[in-house]
């Protein structure tokens, strides 16, 4: 599952939990997919954009929340990585859910 924190119209961040299930541990192309597009993501905010935000890493889990005023900066990179996890859930809806929620449920 992915999961879109927002509030005030800006996204602030996600959470990813789960694994696609599309193929073996280490073989699902669909679950490398999520993977590269959600640490492009969190990688562009953190070293490149110099956004320091706490990213939690975990097996089937990824988690970044931002704070309002850096979330407006990394918007046009949320909102592309938001639109690929919905294209992909599109194609994939057996094996990928996206949800949007607000942040208090972060």
């Amino acid at each position: 599952m992915v999961r879109f924190f927002s509030e005030a119209g800006f996204i602030r961040g996600f959470s990813l939990d789960g694994h696609a299930g599309c193929g073996e541990e280490g073989e699902d192309l669909l679950c490398a997919s999520v993977s590269s597009a959600a640490y492009m993501t969190a990688n562009t905010i953190t070293d490149v954009m110099q956004i320091h935000t706490p990213v939690e890493v975990g097996d089937g889990h990824m988690r970044l929340l931002l704070p309002q005023q850096e979330a407006q900066r990394a918007q046009t990179l949320l909102k592309g990585f938001a639109l690929h996890m919905a294209s992909l859930a599109e194609d994939y809806p057996e094996n990928i859910k996206v949800k949007y929620g607000g942040v208090r449920n972060a």
